[in-house]
């Protein structure tokens, strides 16, 4: 039996790592700060044949291609409802598109064999020794662990606590999203419509399997606003500030904001590390390279933890060789990947309406549009390494360099 991990965060990183650690001999336990597992949220997708691959040798593929959403096209209209841009699936949905809640869903059943889950907790405290890490958590006792893992997202925990504070690492964008749902939605169908005006996108897309409701999407240029991160309902009251007096359906979004049961706010910022571990600690997908939407940060987490947890694996538990090779491989594919948050804000919502308009007029193009898809296969894939067989552990299949495949605008979906 291989050493003692805990994760932090049940997002998804964390379970998927779990699932691979469980897989090659580890015992991992999860700490979830969430009192269960996150339903809903917005759309994610994945991208081209690493990510599908690595879904593939996990056995989800199969599962998330039955809950798939379709693809989500996206419209752009003004103030009057008339059409100003209409992109297809492929754009912004990938080469499978599922619900971030299902997909959530999806690797918490298959970590569950190997792994233990301890939700509506949070650490407190961690003490590096000689031969592992003093935990201190929320409520749980305090516990021994050979390695920690951040898995917990762009505002990481684990990473405050072992690196230092989150300014030093965190980079504000200059915009802020949101999301919430919308329980009457009067335009069916899949995929998103939004109205741009200068600095500010307010858009809904319809649930896929659930006519009539949909999930309002807003990106609004303003400085950082940390202070309000806690706090929903002043986060809903700067919203309506950013969105009152415009037209189109955004009067209804906003009404459906007020009444809102949940709401995700955040700013749109990106992650930059010059290492990603620190003795027994390490971090993996958004609290190591993430990028707040945009970044492609669905997949790279998944591609992250099969990496991180291979690379244990073939060290034989050595966290100080596995760590670095793990880095080494995947840090050019993460920063080209976060190249697409630095663009997301500007693209989705245009400070000038010049911006806008010369946005519209090139996406319109379709050789514009291809070559765009056409750059994104670059920062789609990543040469895997053949973790070989392991003893006692099963096989693993050979990954190999795998080629380009599929579609990537450079952006990820709004919600990635």
């Amino acid at each position: 039996m291989r050493g003692t991990v805990l994760i932090s965060g049940a997002g998804i990183a964390g379970p998927a790592l779990a699932h691979w650690l469980g897989r090659y001999g580890f015992r991992p336990t999860v700490v979830e700060v969430a009192p269960a597992l996150r339903g809903g949220g917005q759309a994610v997708d994945f991208r081209g044949a690493t990510q599908l691959t690595v879904l593939e040798r996990m056995g989800v593929l199969p599962a998330l291609r039955r809950i798939r959403t379709g693809g989500s096209p996206l419209r752009f209209v003004d103030e009057r409802g008339r059409q100003r841009l209409h992109l297809p699936a492929e754009f912004a949905g990938g080469d499978l598109e599922v619900l971030r809640g299902d997909l959530s869903r999806v690797l918490h059943e298959h970590s569950l064999p190997s792994t233990t889950y301890l939700f509506g907790d949070t650490i407190t405290g961690l003490t590096e020794t000689a031969d592992g890490v003093d935990v201190r958590f929320r409520h749980a006792a305090p516990r021994r662990f050979d390695l920690v893992i951040g898995a917990d997202g762009l505002h990481s925990r684990v990473r405050r606590l072992a690196f230092g504070p989150e300014e030093r690492y965190v980079r504000h964008l200059g915009y802020h999203a949101a999301t919430w749902p919308v329980p009457d939605w009067p335009h069916p169908g899949p995929g998103s419509v939004g109205l741009n005006v200068p600095g500010r996108l307010a858009s809904a897309g319809g649930h896929h399997r659930e006519p009539g409701r949909a999930g309002a999407f807003v990106v609004f240029a303003a400085p950082r606003l940390a202070e309000h991160r806690h706090d929903p309902e002043q986060q809903k009251a700067l919203i309506a500030e950013a969105f009152m007096g415009l037209g189109w359906e955004v009067p209804r979004l906003l009404a459906a904001l007020r009444e809102a049961p949940e709401l995700y706010f955040d700013s749109i910022s990106r992650v930059d590390m010059d290492a990603w571990s620190t003795g027994r600690i390490c971090l993996v997908g958004d609290a190591a390279c993430g990028a707040t939407l945009g970044g492609m940060g669905t997949g790279t987490a998944v591609v992250a933890a099969h990496v991180l947890a291979g690379e244990l694996a073939s060290a034989g538990g050595d966290h100080r060789t596995a760590f670095t090779r793990y880095e080494n491989r995947l840090r050019d594919y993460a920063r080209r990947c976060q190249e697409g948050g630095d663009r997301a804000g500007p693209f989705l919502a245009p400070r000038t309406a010049t911006g806008i308009r010369l946005r519209n007029a090139l996406l319109s193009r379709r050789p514009v549009l291809n070559w765009m898809l056409r750059q994104g296969q670059r920062v789609s894939s990543v040469d895997l390494p053949d973790y070989g067989v392991l003893p006692d552990y099963g096989t693993l299949n050979d990954y190999g360099a795998l080629p380009d495949h599929g579609a990537l605008n450079g952006y990820g979906t709004l919600n990635d």
